[in-house]
This record gives C-alpha cells, sequence and structure tokens, in this order.
C-alpha cells in the first residue's frame, strides 16, 4: 500500500483511541467522584466504595496513558502492549466474577467486552500501524 493509506490508516487508529479512551477516562472520573453509587446498585461498605474509587483512578489514568499515545502512535507499541495486557487482565478478573457471581449489569458487560475484545484488537492494529511506517509506508 502506499504512504497515504498507511498514514490514513494511521489517523483512523488515532482517531479510534481517541474515541475508545472516552470509556475509561469517563468510567474513572465517574468512579472517583460517585465511587460504589455508580453503579446503580445500593451502597456498598465504606470499604468497597473506597476500592472502587481507587480502582476508578487507575482506570482513569490507562485511559489518559493511552491518550498519550496518540500523537506519535506508531512508536508507541511498548506502552500499547502494556497497557493492553492491564486492560486484558482486569477483563479476565471480570469476566472470573462473572462466572462465580453472575452476569452483572449492561455498563460491566461493554467494559468486559472493550478488556477482552477491543482493546487487544486496538493493540493489534498499532502493531499492524507501526509495522508499516517501519517499513516506510
Amino acid at each position: 500500500m502506499n504512504a497515504l493509506s498507511a498514514g490514513l490508516e494511521r489517523r483512523l487508529l488515532q482517531i479510534t483511541i481517541a474515541l475508545a479512551g472516552f470509556v475509561p477516562v469517563g468510567a474513572g472520573m465517574l468512579g472517583g467522584l460517585l465511587g460504589s453509587t455508580m453503579t446503580g446498585d445500593p451502597v456498598a461498605s465504606l470499604s468497597i466504595d473506597s476500592h472502587i474509587r481507587y480502582l476508578s483512578g487507575l482506570l482513569l489514568g490507562i485511559g489518559l496513558a493511552f491518550w498519550e499515545c496518540i500523537p506519535q502512535i506508531e512508536h508507541r507499541g511498548p506502552r500499547i502492549r502494556l497497557m493492553t495486557a492491564i486492560v486484558f487482565l482486569g477483563g479476565l478478573m471480570r469476566l472470573i466474577g462473572l462466572i462465580a457471581m453472575g452476569v452483572p449489569g449492561g455498563g460491566m458487560i461493554f467494559g468486559l467486552c472493550m478488556e477482552l475484545v477491543v482493546t487487544p484488537l486496538v493493540c493489534l492494529w498499532q502493531w499492524r500501524v507501526a509495522r508499516r511506517y517501519k517499513a516506510g509506508g
């Protein structure tokens, strides 16, 4: 493929990461501000609420780290892979909870799909874009 299509693919990847990043950034901010009430479930214990707020901060950080990769996405493979591994492991833990406790609400299922499907696919896409740029477009 020519350099124009490599550039277009790069731009589409950047847009995808920008849009997908609103999920962890938004959920992280909501969880940090609302704590356990964010889920719509009855208020949890103070310890669980505190844990949700802490994990929400991590989620916010993950989203911001993905966003930081956007300007030079073709050079951010190691960071994208690390962040993908972290997100994927979180998704596996969520899947274990689904199996052990039952199916959670729609928002949690959406998160599970983002964690186990979308994020790994974006990671593979970044790898493809990086290879094309390394090969000269």
